[in-house]
């Protein structure tokens, strides 16, 4: 039996089995990587301010991807998001900084765990210490410098990266301006209020995110709706056409 990247019974399995979840993970790291002093790369190719939500989408699918694939497949495809970067770099004619993916990796730690407790539950120690190794191998496998050896270190960076790598720039606000263009008024409005209820303080309040009376019953109202299956037709009705599909393929478990 071929060896997976990360273990069946794993509860990062169970995080990126679902779509809502991933949703979730997918509109936090929108809002960090509009404030990240790094964004700068992602506007070099063009790609992100031309399609923001696909380019990331795609930083979203190569992480599931990864998490559900044999241990072979996922090394080659974070081998693959290496060589990408790599490429980058060389039109540039400079090196991104290792603390900006170290921001990624650990935004996506972060999320996956804030999304889980949202959504589902609070998670054990364990658990966490969990979503952080499986991460940290990605991290390692990319030959990031600077990684924190477990968990508790994991937060102290974490933590220390958000205070110093992120800030509000025009970037941010062209970000934003492309984001309510490609959702449309509605969906753009709940994203904001999923980012409130996800992010840390500091990007809430560097993003200026206020909380609206009507988000709080809404979630509870989404939650009682997976339990009568109908949780499929308000996703269908929230999300943007032309990842709809894409993101109702996303339910595993």
């Amino acid at each position: 039996m071929d060896e997976v990247f990360v273990a069946q019974d794993s509860i990062v399995r169970k995080i990126w089995g679902k779509a809502d979840t991933v949703l979730f993970i997918f509109a936090g790291a929108a809002a960090e990587f509009a404030l990240n002093k790094a964004v700068d790369w992602l506007y070099f190719t063009g790609r992100l301010p031309a399609d923001p939500l696909g380019r990331l989408f795609s930083t979203v699918a190569y992480a599931r991807q990864i998490i559900f694939a044999k241990k072979d497949d996922a090394l080659k495809a974070i081998d693959q998001i290496t060589a990408i970067h790599q490429g980058v770099e060389k039109k540039r004619g400079t090196n991104i900084p290792d603390w900006a993916y170290r921001d990624v990796l650990f935004l996506l730690i972060d999320y996956s765990i804030r999304s889980f407790e949202l959504l589902e539950r609070q998670l054990t120690s364990e658990e966490k210490e969990e979503v952080f190794a499986v991460f940290r191998q990605v991290g390692s496998r990319m030959q990031l410098k600077g990684l924190p050896e477990n968990y508790r270190e994991w937060v102290e960076m974490r933590d220390s990266h958000l205070h110093s790598d992120l800030v509000r720039s025009d970037f941010t606000d062209d970000l934003y301006r492309q984001y309510k263009k490609h959702l449309g008024p509605i969906r753009y409005r709940l994203v904001l209020q999923v980012q409130f209820k996800l992010a840390p303080a500091q990007v809430n309040k560097l993003l200026r995110l206020k909380k609206s009376f009507w988000f709080d019953p809404m979630l509870k109202l989404y939650k009682l709706s997976r339990l009568f299956k109908a949780d499929r037709v308000l996703k269908g009705a929230l999300l943007p056409a032309d990842y709809k599909v894409r993101i109702m393929a996303l339910d595993t478990i």
